[in-house]
């Protein structure tokens, strides 16, 4: 079975050392599904940071 990648486009950028409480990710996720976009947050491990993305097909 071949593995198939699907491209998606990074929205928004958020460190991963928020505030304690602090949830600056899923505030802009829950922000632009009530726009429509079906947004989710990922963990970029490399980076450190939270990425906001989209399935490219969903624009």
């Amino acid at each position: 079975m071949a593995a198939t990648t699907q491209a998606r486009t990074v929205l928004e950028r958020f460190p991963a050392g928020a505030p304690r409480g602090s949830w600056p990710a899923e505030e802009y996720v829950a922000a632009q599904r009530a726009q429509g976009t079906n947004a989710q947050v990922v963990m970029d491990l490399h980076t450190d940071q939270f990425l906001v993305v989209t399935d490219a097909a969903s624009q």
